[in-house]
């Protein structure tokens, strides 16, 4: 493999110098019919075919250097172009010809190097079609994309039309390369104009990179522009939030400062209000000491009271949720449960049906049946009489063969004893050949209606052997239905019980919708009213008078407003409580009201 490396890298570089030598004394400008040219596209067709894998399939072994050449159009968006062209061309049909194609159509576009570079550069996917020490993946590979640059100077002219690229031989031509002395002598000064010329390649190429490079940093640079518009534009909104939220902040200072004003008079008043009722407070102190010791007394008994309220309050709350609970998880069980009971009686009615078309199908079978035994009987007359008919039309055949057989011997007999007779025994012998030619018609006619009774015979027996078939499958079916019939007293047995545990479960509703039922009335009794707090009420609900020390503040147990000692003085007994409690006065009317009418 090395060697075919070296051979391989020495006949490119011997063709590339002599198809620049050449191209110098033509102007530059080559044809598809420059022998040089021809030779540099055998010998890169050579390189290309290097180590490549051979791929196996089902018509053969296929060894293409077109397959790399296509992942060209993957890497590189402006080989796009060449790929379409090269597959649009109906004259090539195999991908030997489209992989010379396209190495013509790159050399005229003047990137060969270019692409061969993109190819070697990304060698984990030349990997799939070349061996690891293939010339495309080595080191070789470079060098031959450093002498191809200097082919960007040429400028070929090839026409693909009519050309034969799939049949062409790639040999290789030596003779263009075996000079004589003179030619070496001379071409020193050939060498030196190549070398001119691949430093003004290298030159152009470098020069043509580098546009490529400033392209790239200028379209860099206009990205970085417009980003630095975008963000200048959302440090601009950003400003402008951050003005927006300071006059929102300044807002609410002003109104922190009005609501501390407004809060520091509402103190100021507070004060000049506790100072007059320290006053009062201090002119009546002496009679009110032993009010204040009844009424603390009365404080403390309420507390307690209230404690003891606010603990039968989150029982009942407690109560109220579990019988919610309880509540929802019965109505799930009695939905579930009425889900299952028409499922089954869906069961049940697809069941019957079953049950209906398989007892028809039974008694459609059953009478077929009776007709096909019907029709065996009468099949089996039928060949018992064409038995009958087939023995003796054999009996009348053996007569009438006896009876040839005997007039034969007659005749022989006839014909040596009675010779003179020859005239009128010709007459009989006439005959006898007649009726021996109406006993052969009637032979045969006979052998053609046993052929057709034997016919008949098998039709009758290919219908017995389907009769029978068809009796086999009206026992299974009969087996088929007992299985059925089986599962229908199952699922009769399992209808049943499902009924009973429905009506079971149906008892066990009512019997919960009636505690449902008590549970919500003691739930009604429950809710009643909002309880309002003690900071909510200032004046009493019915008088409309404001609270103090003297007039206290009173619950109503039933609508949960607040009222003073003298509007909820009335006790009633409540569903949510067990002892008498205060009530308001109209809350005591009103439920005076609904025992009277519950009464009557």
């Amino acid at each position: 493999m090395m060697e075919e490396r070296a051979n391989l890298m020495h006949m490119m570089k011997l063709s590339v110098k002599v198809l620049l030598q050449s191209a110098l004394s033509l102007g530059r400008s080559l044809d598809a019919d420059h022998a040089p040219l021809q030779q540099f596209f055998v010998v890169m067709e050579h390189c290309l075919k290097h180590g490549l894998k051979v791929k196996k399939s089902f018509i053969g072994q296929n060894k293409s250097f077109f397959g790399p050449l296509e992942l060209v159009e993957k890497l590189c968006p402006e080989a796009a172009e060449i790929a379409t062209s090269v597959r649009n061309l109906p004259e090539l049909k195999t991908p030997v010809g489209r992989g010379r194609a396209w190495l013509y159509l790159a050399l005229m576009q003047k990137k060969l190097a270019d692409y061969l570079k993109v190819l070697i550069d990304n060698k984990h996917l030349l990997s799939e079609f070349y061996e690891p020490e293939a010339l495309m993946m080595e080191e070789e590979g470079m060098v031959i994309v450093g002498l191809l640059v200097g082919l960007n100077v040429l400028d070929a002219n090839l026409c693909l039309k009519g050309e034969d690229l799939d049949s062409q031989v790639g040999v290789i031509d030596f003779s263009i390369y075996l000079k004589d002395v003179q030619d070496l002598d001379g071409g020193k000064e050939h060498e030196r104009i190549t070398d001119v010329l691949d430093q003004k390649n290298y030159v152009e190429e470098l020069n043509r990179h580098l546009s490529c490079t400033v392209g790239d940093l200028q379209a860099k640079i206009d990205g970085l522009e417009k980003t630095n518009s975008k963000l200048q534009e959302e440090l601009s909104a950003a400003t402008d939030r951050i003005c927006s939220l300071e006059e929102e902040q300044q807002q609410l200072r002003e109104q922190n400062e009005l609501i501390r004003e407004r809060s520091e008079k509402s103190v100021e008043m507070t004060k000049q209000d506790t100072r007059v009722e320290l006053e009062t407070y201090k002119q009546t102190r002496q009679g009110l000491d032993e009010m204040y010791s009844d009424v603390w007394k009365q404080l403390k008994e309420e507390k307690r009271i209230r404690l003891e309220l606010e603990k039968e309050l989150e029982l009942q709350i407690g109560m109220k949720t579990e019988m919610e609970i309880a509540m929802k998880l019965l109505e799930k069980d009695t939905h579930e449960k009425q889900d299952t009971l028409v499922a089954l009686r869906q069961q049940l009615e697809e069941v019957k049906a079953i049950n209906l078309q398989m007892f028809h199908k039974v008694q459609d079978a059953e009478s077929s049946l009776q007709q096909k035994n019907e029709t065996i009987t009468s099949f089996e007359g039928k060949t018992n009489q064409v038995m009958s008919s087939m023995k003796q039309m054999e009996e009348r055949l053996q007569l009438s063969d006896q009876a040839r057989q005997g007039a034969e011997e007659r005749s022989r007999k006839l014909q040596q004893e009675l010779g003179s007779r020859v005239g009128a025994l010709q007459l009989q012998l006439s005959q006898l050949h007649e009726q021996c030619s109406s006993l052969e018609k009637e032979l045969k006619s006979e052998k053609e209606q046993r052929q057709a009774l034997q016919r008949e015979l098998q039709h009758e027996k290919d219908t017995c052997s389907l009769l029978r078939t068809e009796l086999q499958q009206v026992e299974g079916l009969k087996k088929e239905l007992r299985g059925l019939q089986d599962e229908k007293a199952e699922l009769q047995k399992v209808c049943d019980e499902q009924e009973q545990a429905l009506q079971e479960m149906g008892l066990h509703l009512s019997q919960s919708k009636l505690k449902m039922e008590d549970i919500k009335e003691v739930n009604k009794a429950l809710k009643g009213h909002t309880w309002l707090k003690d900071d909510e009420a200032t004046h009493c609900k019915q008088c409309e008078k404001e609270f103090s020390i003297a007039r206290r503040k009173h619950h109503c147990r039933n609508c949960g407003h607040i009222f003073c000692s003298t509007c909820s003085s009335n006790e009633l007994a409540l569903p949510s409580y067990p002892k008498p409690v205060r009530v308001c006065d109209s809350c005591h009317t009103l439920l005076l009201q609904r025992c009277s009418s519950t009464a009557s």
